[in-house]
């Protein structure tokens, strides 16, 4: 779970911080609201129309784009799973993937954001084309090959990040679900870079153990944006109401961190004092003794979707290990060997849907705050769970409410998170016009005032296209999983069209 994941804390001093957010709100509200027209006006350039957001999408092109749904169309063969599992956010869609027989599919999006506190500049001016095809050689076996590229024209137009900023976000390319299928009777094998999605909530992650994901932008851009694929084979069995699963990723992919002096990067402790250098991150060796595997089955039992994995593996997102030397700490990014056993629960009541997750974690270090501890870091093993219910709403409206928890279980008192850390969100949304799509979502800690506010509004003002502009707000303590980020306010828009 994304909760308590904890970056950031001063030791030896504070500084005051500003309450007002209700100013802060309607402020970015209004920013946003002047930013939209600069995606209409005819000859603005390239950098100037760009902009960020997330839009739920009902059409084919969107369909062959998200890859997560793709992944798991299978478990949509028996009718019980696929009413168990309708889409919950723009975040989560779950829009069964598109047929195609080759020609090139794809997106491209303009995204423009500024970050509204002081000093305000230009966060993201990103390009992002993602395009791809499929097909098939035979009855028995198909192919897919996709690809990304983004460019980011805020490290051109201005000159507000350090220089390994500029160099690791500018522009990257890189291959995403690129695979062949072969279909052996009741056994599928996928056979390349792919998405295995375990688990989906709202907004944070929890039992999607196994896909890396570009933390570059926090988790704000849509999930099938996040997610990473995976060099894997796997193997999928089908048999009456059983769905059985066996994975090998031989060499992983990781999270992407980002790099210091970066908008959302994970920022660790600081003690007073003491100044403060990064390494470059250190990443296991291509061995297969740092390979990962895993297995999952899923069942329908009594109108009940259930399922059960286990996966061991070089944990995808960095622990920080720390060493202090007289007046330095220096901190250095390395992957743990975890091992994770969790499962899923879900299960329609009429027109609601109640969805569970819960996943338990062994051999995950946390920092400790103790300057004496060596490496830094302390082995704690933890438990976390979610229980979500989606309720539809008059007017083509919807309501998702979440309560999560991450419990420690052999908590060590120096670590930042508490023992038991527990949160909640609220995600309503609706159509306030035929083309015109409204959207809040609430994200929130139980244990401090820590939260990330996302009000959006999503215009389709013509077939294939869409807009979108809104706000992201964050507000708590340095510690805070949203409150590390309240210097990060900013304001958003994105036109998108489909091809």
């Amino acid at each position: 779970m994304c909760m308590p994941d904890y970056k950031k804390r001063r030791i030896g001093g504070s500084a005051p911080r500003s309450c007002r957010v209700g100013e802060r709100i309607r402020s970015a509200l209004r920013v946003s609201l002047a930013c939209v027209p600069l995606l209409l006006v005819p000859g603005v350039s390239q950098a100037e129309k760009v902009g960020d957001g997330t839009m739920a999408a009902d059409d084919e092109m969107e369909a062959l784009l998200r890859q997560a749904a793709e992944d798991d169309a299978k478990n949509a063969a028996a009718p019980q799973a696929d009413a168990a599992a309708p889409a919950l956010s723009a975040n989560q869609a779950a829009t069964p993937a598109a047929q195609s027989s080759g020609g090139l599919h794809g997106s491209a999006q303009f995204e423009l954001a500024r970050a509204i506190n002081a000093p305000s500049h230009w966060s993201k001016m990103l390009t992002r084309v993602e395009f791809g095809s499929s097909g098939k050689f035979s009855a028995g076996l198909k192919w897919k090959m996709s690809a990304r590229l983004d460019y980011d024209a805020v490290f051109d137009a201005t000159h507000f990040y350090p220089a390994q900023v500029r160099d690791d976000q500018r522009l990257n390319f890189g291959l995403r679900e690129t695979y062949l299928d072969v279909d052996a009777g009741d056994w599928d094998i996928r056979l390349g870079r792919q998405h295995v999605v375990w688990g989906e909530m709202v907004s944070l992650f929890f039992a999607d153990v196994v896909s890396a994901r570009d933390m570059r932008q926090f988790i704000l851009p849509e999930f099938n944006i996040l997610r990473i694929p995976q060099w894997a084979v796997r193997a999928e069995y089908f048999k009456g109401n059983f769905h059985g699963e066996l994975l090998w990723i031989p060499v992983p992919t990781y999270d992407e961190t980002g790099k210091p002096g970066a908008e959302f990067f994970p920022l660790q402790t600081e003690f007073a004092g003491l100044s403060t250098r990064y390494l470059n991150e250190r990443k296991p060796s291509r061995s297969l003794s740092n390979s990962n595997f895993g297995a999952r089955g899923s069942w329908l039992l009594g109108g009940w979707d259930v399922s059960g994995f286990f996966y061991r593996s070089m944990d995808a997102a960095p622990t920080f290990y720390r060493q202090v030397v007289p007046g330095e700490v220096i901190y250095e990014a390395r992957h743990d060997r975890i091992s994770q056993v969790g499962g899923t629960l879900a299960k329609d009541f009429g027109s609601m849907v109640l969805k569970s997750e819960m996943v338990a974690t062994r051999g995950r270090r946390l920092s400790v705050l103790r300057l004496g501890e060596p490496d830094g870091v302390v082995r704690q093993n933890t438990f976390d769970w979610v229980v979500g219910l989606d309720v539809p709403l008059p007017a083509e409206a919807r309501f998702n409410a979440q309560v999560f928890q991450s419990i420690i279980t052999n908590h060590d008192p120096d670590v930042i998170p508490r023992k038991v850390e527990s949160g909640y969100s609220l995600l309503l949304n609706g159509k306030l016009l035929p083309q015109l799509e409204a959207e809040v979502l609430w994200v929130a800690s139980f244990n401090r005032t820590d939260w990330m506010l996302r009000p959006k509004v999503s215009w389709t003002f013509e077939k294939n296209w869409r807009l979108a502009a809104g706000v992201d707000v964050f507000h708590g303590p340095p510690e805070g999983l949203f409150g590390r980020f309240e210097h990060r306010d900013r304001v958003f828009s994105e036109l998108k069209y489909y091809f």
